[in-house]
């Protein structure tokens, strides 16, 4: 609500500035996209070396310990 409120005031204020915020949003989401995929796959390997350097620890009985 108060991003809302937030919006109405930059658009009373500034409409021109408001306006090409609303169409360079979907422009520079588009562009930064590849960046976030980039991230999950990199978030994702590290997750799999974490899950291959406890496993001696898991295989043994340990337990897992807090992330």
């Amino acid at each position: 609500m108060l991003t809302f409120l937030l919006w109405l005031l930059l658009f009373v204020f500034c409409w021109p500035l408001a306006l090409l915020a609303l169409l360079l949003y979907p422009i520079v989401w588009l562009i930064l996209l590849p960046f976030r995929l980039i991230g999950v796959a990199v978030e994702g390997v590290f997750e799999f070396l974490r899950a291959l350097v406890f496993l001696p620890a898991r295989v043994l009985g340990g337990k897992p310990g807090r992330a």
